[in-house]
């Protein structure tokens, strides 16, 4: 079931792209205001490129390591056990 939503009333849009919006809803079998409603839907559902870059600069605040130093300390840590083994 479709939620109830708010009107939107777009003014002056160019002739041209009333007429090529309509005809790709056309080409689908579907309403202008149903096409619309879907192109709305994806654009909101895709995040922004600031939205993007707000999320990656929260989660590396939240990490306290970078990957490299993971990396860095699980190699220094079998190194280390490769060591005592041959020193055994």
């Amino acid at each position: 079931m479709h939620a109830v939503g708010s009107p939107l009333q777009i003014r002056d849009v160019p002739d041209e792209a009333r007429r090529l919006l309509k005809s790709r809803a056309a080409a689908q079998g579907r309403s202008l205001n149903s096409y619309l409603l879907e192109v709305i839907s994806r654009e909101v559902a895709r995040p922004t490129v600031a939205e993007v870059l707000e999320r990656a600069a929260r989660r590396s605040e939240r990490g306290s390591e970078s990957s490299v130093d993971v990396l860095e300390a699980a190699r220094r840590d079998r190194e280390d056990q490769l060591t005592d083994r041959v020193a055994r």
